[in-house]
């Protein structure tokens, strides 16, 4: 069946099932089959922002300078926002202007598909915040074949849709349009960003804590929980669970910290800083039933070399996904956490796929991981590809970490050369934040 026969049929509710009879074996798998899902033409930059349980994703591609698709200060030069179905590619368009992008976003079971796109039409203050550097507005959108729709904000000129769930509920942020009293003089992007929840087509804020006067929502479950955080211009402060449109903070180590991801089953991860502010790691954390409290259950270590790192996706059974970076602010290791251990997912890729992992961002509950890799040898060398990783029970031989251990070293800049975008998150913490407010 071709793509556009499967996408016609996707409202039949069969994925959930179709879940229940594979996610069994994720847990037994030894290696996996990695398919390089490439970059599209004239382009050297893609990766998976999500993937669903049918396997298929939702791609950011475009261009960056070189060097620059695995830094996290590097900034996009053009971007659009595709679909891959079974080998398919869909170029979602845009809503008039020439990019479209999700630093966060998500395709559900039924490939409803949202994130951000920016119209012809110019910021009237300047505002960039699809951050292309064309101060264009930039709206939210909700795709759903075969047609980008604008969602509306909260009385400002632009947002971003980040996940979307079964049910067609959607969470990201939208502007009310007043000036952030907390953004320094000169901030770009100088208007308050609120955490938003759009339902039935209209877009209701959520709470933030603490009188924070911005917060985003990055994820919402299928049972209508969300996550992300609050904080103020210079980024997060707090994590944030909402149910009920009631906000929650999670708890920290002191210095901040903030939620990516939230599974059915009420497992949240995302980042933590150190008790004395100097990094930040992957962390879980788990709504405790029946009581409306969470618990911050597991600070995740590093992997050997790396300076911080992030959880940035969960399934419904535990296994978690996310990225480390090194002291030049790269990304460098992706990393699977499963059953109270770390495991560099490199370690687990073939070598002939010639792809190292250097952030993973999501895990479906088949087990199969969507992100982003550098391709280590042949003509697309030093490009960075979007991966899809399908758990298999077999031996992977020897493995890329194995052949290819100094892979990144050549897309590695000096670190004077690097140009660090270090955001605040919390007292005596600093958050290097690869997908928060642009200055």
């Amino acid at each position: 069946m071709n793509m556009f026969k499967q996408l016609r049929n996707l409202w039949i509710p069969c994925a959930s099932m179709f879940a229940l009879t594979c996610f069994g074996n994720a847990f037994a798998q030894v290696s996996y089959q990695v398919t390089d899902l490439g970059v599209p033409k004239n382009d050297n930059y893609s990766m998976i922002m999500s993937v669903n349980d049918e396997g298929w994703s939702e791609i950011m591609a475009g261009n960056f300078l070189p060097g620059q698709g695995d830094s996290l200060s590097g900034v996009p030069l053009n971007g659009r926002a595709l679909i891959n179905v079974d080998g398919y590619y869909v170029d979602l368009g845009t809503l008039g202007g020439p990019n479209s992008w999700m630093n966060f976003g998500e395709i559900n079971d039924f490939a409803q598909v949202v994130g951000d796109s920016e119209t012809a039409v110019p910021d009237p203050n300047g505002e960039d915040i699809c951050g292309f550097g064309t101060h264009l507005t930039c709206l939210p959108f909700l795709w759903q074949p075969f047609h980008m729709s604008a969602l509306p904000t909260l009385g400002g000129n632009n947002g971003e849709a980040s996940a979307i769930n079964n049910l067609g509920q959607i969470v990201g942020m939208a502007e009310n349009g007043a000036v952030d009293p907390s953004c320094q003089a000169g901030t770009v992007n100088n208007r308050v960003q609120l955490p938003v929840l759009w339902e039935n087509g209209n877009a209701h804020a959520l709470p933030t804590v603490d009188h924070d006067p911005d917060g985003f929502a990055f994820w919402i479950n299928n049972r209508g929980q969300a996550v992300g955080y609050s904080g103020n211009c210079s980024g997060p402060i707090h994590g944030i669970v909402w149910e009920n449109r009631t906000a929650s903070a999670l708890a920290d180590l002191g210095t901040g910290g903030f939620a990516e991801n939230i599974n059915d089953e009420g497992q949240i991860v995302g980042t933590v800083g150190s008790a004395d502010g100097t990094t930040q790691t992957g962390a879980i954390w788990q709504i405790v039933k029946g009581t409306g409290t969470t618990q911050l259950t597991t600070v995740l270590g590093l992997l050997p070399g790396d300076a911080a790192g992030l959880a940035f996706g969960n399934n419904n059974q535990g296994q978690v996904v996310g990225g480390e970076w090194n002291a030049n602010f790269y990304w460098s290791h992706a990393f699977i956490w499963q059953n109270g251990v770390m495991t560099d997912l490199n370690t687990l890729f073939p070598a002939s796929s010639s792809l190292f992992a250097t952030f993973a961002a999501k895990i479906n509950n088949r087990g199969q991981i969507g992100g982003m890799a550098i391709v280590c040898s042949g003509p697309h060398q030093g490009e960075m590809h979007a991966f899809l990783a399908t758990p298999v029970k077999q031996i992977a031989g020897e493995s890329i970490a194995q052949a290819a251990p100094n892979c990144l070293e050549s897309n590695f800049p000096a670190a004077d050369a690097v140009n660090r975008l270090l955001k605040k998150s919390g007292p005596g913490g600093q958050f290097v934040r690869a997908f928060s407010k642009r200055h």
